[in-house]
C-alpha cells in the first residue's frame, strides 16, 4: 500500500490524525470558517432562516395540539376557534416554514461554495509556491488524491453539516421547553432514556470514526494507484503488465469494501439501536400519557403534541450521533489542510511581477565552495566544495558518470534547493538575495523529458511569455524548427498535444519545449540531455534549435553524449560531486589519464 507517516515542518500525515472534540481543535478548525468572514452577511441571514424555520417547525404540533382540542371544545362550549380556522393556520405555517427551509439551504449552500472556493484558491496557491523538497517527498498522486478527499469533507461541513448542527440545537432546545411545559412528568421519563442513548452514540461513534478513517486512506491509496498506473501507461503497456495493476487496484478496492461493509455494519446497528430506542420511548411515553388521561391530568392534544414533540427531539438526538461523525472526519480533514496552509512556502510571487533593473542578471555566474545533500539523505554529499567561475555569453557543458552532481548543479542554478555551504552568486548579487520570482524569470529549463500540459501547441509555448503575440508564438517557433511541422496540423498551432504531450513525437516536443524557452528570452538557458534520448536524425534538428536559443546568453549543457558539446566554451568534468577538470574539449583530450577523455574513448569505441 502507498502509505507513509511523514513528519517535518508542513507535512501532510497520510495516516488521518485522531480528531477529537477538543477546545484546541475546535479553536484551529475556525480558522477554516475565517473563509466565511466576506460573506457574512450572508452567513447572518442563513442563521436566522434556520432559526424561523426551526420556530416554524416546532409550531406544528402547537397547532395541530389546538386543532385536536378544538374539536372537544366546540362539541362542549362552542370554543371560537374552530378546527377550519386551525387547519387554514397549520398550512399557511407550512408555506412559511417551507419558504424558510428553502432559504436556509440556499443560502448557506451559497456562502459554503464561494467559502470552499477561496480556500481552494489558497490551498492551489500553497501547494505550487511549495518548494521542490516537499514534492519530492510526496508522490503527487497520493496529494492530490489527500487534497480532494478533505475538501470533500470539508465541503459537506461547511455547506451542510454546520447548519444541520444548529437546527438541531434550536429543534432540541424548543422541543425541550415545550415538552417540559405540557407535562414535567412525561418529560423526565422520557429524558431517564437518554443517558442509555448517549452512552451507546459515543461507543458506536468511536467505532465509526475509526473503520471511517482506515476507509478513507485505503481509497486514497487505490486513487494512487489509479493516477501512477495512467501516468506510467507506456511502461505498463511494454512490460505487459496490465493483469499485475489490474490485480494491484483489485486488492485495494477490496480492502475498501471489506471496510466500508464493516463500517455499514456498525452504522447499521446504530441506527438500529436508535430506532428501538426512540419508538420504546414514544410506546413508553404514549402507555404513561394514557394513564394521565385517564386520570383527567392530560388532554388528548396535550399528549398528541407531546408525542410529535419528542419525535422531533428524539430525531434531533439521534442526527447529532452522525453528524458528530462528521464533525470528527471534518476535524481530521481540517487538520491536514491546516498543516498546508501553515507550511513555508516559497518566496514567489503570485502574480505577474515585471522585471525590475535592480535584478537584472548580466549572465554572469561563480559558485563559491558549494557543497550539498538533500534534505531526505542528509548522509549522502551529492556535491562537494564545487567553484566555478562562469563569464556572460559563455555555454558551459556539465558532463560526468551518472550520479556525478550534473542534474544537482542546475537544481542549484535555479534554487529549487539552497546549497548546505558555500555561495552562489549572479553577477556580484548573492542568490539567496535575489528574490526567486526575479532570478526564475531570466532563466529557461530545457529539460530530458518534456512535459507539456494538455492544451494546445500555442498554449504551450506561450508558456514562456503568456501574453505573447500570435506573430511572436510563430516567430520562437521558426527559430526552433517547429513551424513547419506544426503546420502541417489541420489545426496548426491550435492543435492538442495530449495529456503530457502524447500525441507529439519525442523531437516535437522538444521542439516546444525549445521555442518556449525562446518565447521567454532567458539570460541563462540550462538544457538537461535535451537530446539524449532522440535519434540522430531529430537529434541533429535539435541540435540546430538549441544552437539557435544559446546565441548570445550563458548556457549550461549537462550532456551525456559528448559528441554535442565539443564545441562548448567550457567544459566542467563532475565525479563524485567535485569537479575534476575545466576546460575545453582539445584540452581535456590533450590530459593523460583525464577522466574526460576516458569517457570521450568509452563513448567512441560503444559507437563503432
Amino acid at each position: 500500500m502507498a502509505r507513509h507517516n511523514r513528519g517535518g515542518n508542513g507535512s501532510l500525515k497520510d495516516e488521518a490524525p485522531k480528531a477529537k472534540l477538543t477546545k484546541e481543535n475546535f479553536r484551529q478548525a475556525l480558522l477554516i470558517f475565517s473563509y466565511v468572514k466576506p460573506y457574512r452577511w450572508k452567513f447572518a441571514a442563513g442563521l436566522l432562516f434556520i432559526a424561523l424555520s426551526s420556530i416554524t417547525t416546532m409550531a406544528f404540533p402547537y397547532l395541530l395540539k389546538q386543532l385536536i382540542d378544538s374539536a372537544n371544545n366546540i362539541a362542549k362550549v362552542g370554543f371560537h376557534f374552530t378546527p377550519g380556522n386551525i387547519a387554514f393556520a397549520m398550512v399557511a405555517v407550512l408555506a412559511v416554514q417551507t419558504f424558510f427551509s428553502f432559504m436556509r439551504i440556499y443560502v448557506f449552500t451559497d456562502v459554503g461554495e464561494n467559502a470552499l472556493a477561496d480556500m481552494r484558491k489558497d490551498i492551489y496557491q500553497r501547494m505550487i509556491t511549495m518548494p521542490m523538497e516537499f514534492f519530492a517527498q510526496r508522490r503527487v498522486g497520493e496529494l492530490s488524491s489527500r487534497i480532494s478527499a478533505d475538501f470533500s469533507q470539508i465541503q459537506d461541513a461547511v455547506t451542510s453539516v454546520l447548519a444541520e448542527v444548529l437546527r438541531g440545537v434550536l429543534i432540541l432546545i424548543i422541543g425541550m421547553g415545550l415538552i417540559f411545559y405540557i407535562s414535567p412528568k412525561l418529560t423526565l421519563l422520557m429524558l431517564s432514556v437518554v443517558p442509555v442513548i448517549v452512552a451507546m452514540a459515543i461507543f458506536f461513534s468511536k467505532r465509526i470514526r475509526s473503520v471511517s478513517r482506515q476507509t478513507q486512506d485505503q481509497l486514497a491509496d487505490s486513487n494512487t494507484i489509479v493516477q501512477e498506473t495512467l501516468q506510467g501507461i507506456s511502461n505498463v503497456k511494454a512490460f505487459s503488465n496490465e493483469w499485475y495493476e489490474m490485480k494491484r487496484y483489485a486488492s485495494s478496492l477490496k480492502q475498501v469494501v471489506t471496510m466500508a461493509v464493516k463500517n455499514g455494519k456498525n452504522r447499521g446497528l446504530f441506527a438500529s439501536f436508535l430506532i428501538f430506542s426512540i419508538f420504546g420511548t414514544i410506546v413508553l411515553v404514549v402507555w404513561f400519557g394514557a394513564g394521565l388521561m385517564q386520570a383527567g391530568k392530560l388532554s388528548f392534544g396535550d399528549l398528541t403534541a407531546f408525542v410529535v414533540y419528542t419525535a422531533f427531539v428524539g430525531g434531533s438526538m439521534a442526527g447529532f450521533a452522525d453528524l458528530y461523525t462528521q464533525l470528527q472526519k471534518t476535524l481530521g480533514a481540517t487538520q491536514r489542510v491546516r498543516e498546508l496552509l501553515q507550511a513555508q512556502p516559497e518566496d514567489v510571487k503570485t502574480f505577474n511581477e515585471p522585471l525590475i533593473e535592480e535584478y537584472k542578471l548580466n549572465g554572469s555566474v561563480s559558485f563559491e565552495e558549494v557543497s550539498f545533500s538533500y534534505p531526505s539523505r542528509q548522509e549522502l554529499r551529492v556535491l562537494n566544495n564545487v567553484s566555478m567561475k562562469v563569464e556572460p555569453g559563455e555555454q558551459i557543458a556539465i558532463v560526468g558518470p551518472s550520479g556525478s552532481g550534473k542534474t544537482t548543479l542546475a537544481a542549484l542554478l535555479l534554487r529549487f534547493y539552497d546549497p548546505e555551504s558555500g555561495k552562489i552568486f549572479f553577477g556580484d548579487k548573492e542568490a539567496a538575495k535575489i528574490p526567486l520570482s526575479q532570478l526564475r524569470k531570466q532563466m529557461a529549463l530545457v529539460p530530458q523529458d518534456v512535459l507539456l500540459f494538455g492544451g494546445s501547441i500555442r498554449e504551450n509555448i506561450a508558456y514562456g511569455k503568456p501574453d505573447a503575440t500570435q506573430e511572436e508564438i510563430e516567430s520562437a517557433a521558426n527559430q526552433a524548427h517547429a513551424h513547419e511541422f506544426i503546420a502541417s496540423f489541420p489545426e496548426k498551432y491550435e492543435t492538442i498535444v495530449g495529456e503530457r504531450g502524447i500525441k507529439l513525437s519525442g523531437g516535437q516536443r522538444q521542439r516546444i519545449a525549445i521555442a518556449r524557452a525562446i518565447l521567454k528570452n532567458p539570460v541563462i538557458l540550462i538544457l538537461d540531455e535535451a537530446t539524449s534520448s532522440l535519434d540522430s536524425a531529430s537529434e541533429s534538428i535539435v541540435q540546430e534549435a538549441l544552437d539557435n536559443l544559446m546565441k548570445n546568453r550563458t548556457s549550461f549543457v549537462i550532456a551525456h553524449r559528448l559528441s554535442t558539446v565539443r564545441n562548448a566554451d567550457k567544459i566542467i568534468v563532475l565525479e563524485k560531486g567535485t569537479i575534476k577538470e575545466i576546460g575545453t574539449h582539445h584540452q581535456l583530450l590533450s590530459l593523460e589519464d583525464g577522466l574526460y577523455k576516458s569517457l570521450n574513448k568509452f563513448q567512441l569505441e560503444g559507437a563503432v
